[in-house]
């Protein structure tokens, strides 16, 4: 009996949260449970959307990319100017709002396919939504976190949502093959759209304080200059945004045809696509559990790093893996590779980048950021399609692959980033917030509800 009860009390440690855990804060939770419902549903729209566009319109490696492309459009027109407009509004309605356009627009392809409207034309139409999408409600919710949780604590933060999204990641591909074998791939996204939806209604509840404060000689051109200025400026942006940038290239590179190499050179079905994803998720799990204790024993920096060369492994095998159960085991091992250095790469990304910039600033930083690093982005996939249709679909994984491994190499050589070993604190004596068109500040009650952060806090 005494055996027992040990066990169990040792089972209900392990299960406890520690006293300063940020899920015992009840607004930062709150956030984390809508952003493990909408990875949920992203999962089913990962695999769902472009099984739709390969198996059902018979897309060519060329219109896949020409989807990824439609995608990343918005990125490169709206996000410069979304973020002059995300420093003047209040970003957590913009996050709602978005999430449900985000549903509306993904209901519409399950629609168009009872209807017989469904067509490439449809999907590039779609894709240009949700992009329109990331790049506003997007922005607006990195800043949404850095109003909940202190900066001190933003690898911790990126870490856990970094860790909801895993979790979704390891029960959503099986969920997303069930459901496209049982539905079929569009009305598969019917799912992501209630899901969506209900993550809205989640982030409805969520009280954060922000006073918008208005500049009488605001203009919007010096602004969005001002947030351009403001990151060209400064030493560590750049090496982030040029070396994420890069690796968007080749990411998009391999997106595009790895779905067409599963299917069509490895032979897998549609569920077993979604059953091989599972490996991505765990991947995100390890990645996430870990990630904060790697970042704070390497340095920002220097994790970020190791997750584009650990991306880069996985297509470069994959890319070389034969064709049989060796080719279906390279194919989850790129996944797990791909989502242990995503996690590492971007929970130290966000948080480097925030981490240094002034909350006045933050909307635009994030969205000229944003722009940055997607700039690369449609070319690459662009390329992967090319190389995909003209030299085979391994051509353009091994493209991905060998250009990810030379980008690692050249970024550990770079000072910048290899330096970084803890994260900055903000510039505050540059910044003139008036000079800049500063339209936005945190309100009173700010400071005090995310310096208690560090404290337990009730769950009302």
């Amino acid at each position: 009996m005494q055996q027992t009860m040990s066990w169990f009390d040792r089972l209900r440690s392990a299960l406890t949260l520690p006293p300063n855990d940020l899920l015992r804060d009840a607004v930062y939770r709150r956030l984390w449970s809508s952003i493990l419902i909408s990875s949920l549903g992203g999962q089913v729209t990962m695999l769902a959307l472009p099984l739709t566009a390969a198996l059902l319109l018979n897309a060519t490696p060329t219109q896949m990319g020409l989807l990824t492309t439609m995608e990343i459009l918005p990125f490169v027109l709206f996000s410069l100017p979304s973020g002059v407009w995300l420093d003047r509004v209040r970003k957590l309605p913009v996050y709602i709002w978005g999430e449900t356009l985000l549903a509306i627009a993904v209901a519409t392809v399950p629609l168009a396919a009872v209807m017989g409207w469904l067509n490439m034309t449809w999907l590039y139409v779609v894709g240009f939504v949700l992009g329109t999408v990331y790049t506003t409600a997007g922005s607006a919710a990195q800043i949404v976190l850095t109003q909940v949780v202190s900066r001190d604590r933003l690898v911790e933060a990126h870490a856990k949502n970094a860790l909801a999204s895993s979790g979704a990641e390891v029960a959503g591909p099986g969920l997303a093959g069930m459901l496209i074998k049982l539905m079929g791939a569009p009305m598969a996204l019917a799912v992501d759209a209630v899901l969506v939806l209900f993550s809205a209604m989640i982030l409805r509840g969520i009280k954060v304080h922000e006073e918008l404060r208005r500049a009488e000689d605001s203009h919007f051109w010096r602004d969005l200059k001002a947030g351009v200025q403001f990151v060209r400026e400064r030493a560590l942006l750049i090496a982030l945004a040029c070396t994420v940038g890069c690796w968007q290239l080749f990411n998009n590179a391999a997106q595009v045809v790895q779905i067409l190499f599963a299917t069509r050179s490895l032979g897998l079905s549609a569920q077993q696509v979604g059953l091989s994803y599972v490996a991505l998720g765990a991947g995100t799990v390890l990645a996430s559990v870990f990630g904060h204790r790697i970042s704070a024993k390497l340095g920002p920096g220097p994790c970020l790093v190791a997750g584009v060369s650990v991306t880069g492994l996985g297509w470069l095998g994959l890319s070389l893996a034969p064709v049989g159960p060796i080719g279906i085991a390279a194919f989850a091992f790129m996944l797990f590779t791909f989502g242990v250095g995503a996690v590492l790469i971007f929970i130290n990304f966000l948080s480097l980048r925030q981490a240094v910039t002034p909350a006045p600033m933050l909307g635009r930083m994030t969205s000229t950021m944003r722009w940055l690093i997607l700039l690369p982005a449609g070319p690459g996939a662009l390329a992967g399609g090319w190389l995909g249709e003209h030299l085979g679909l391994r051509s353009a994984l091994m493209f991905a692959g060998v250009g990810t491994l030379l980008l690692g190499m050249l970024a550990w050589r770079y000072p910048v980033l290899r330096s970084v070993r803890e994260l900055p604190k903000p510039e505050e004596d540059d910044f003139d917030e008036q000079q800049l068109g500063a339209e936005a500040m945190p309100g009173p009650g700010f400071e005090t509800q995310t310096d208690v952060l560090s404290q337990p806090r009730s769950d009302k």
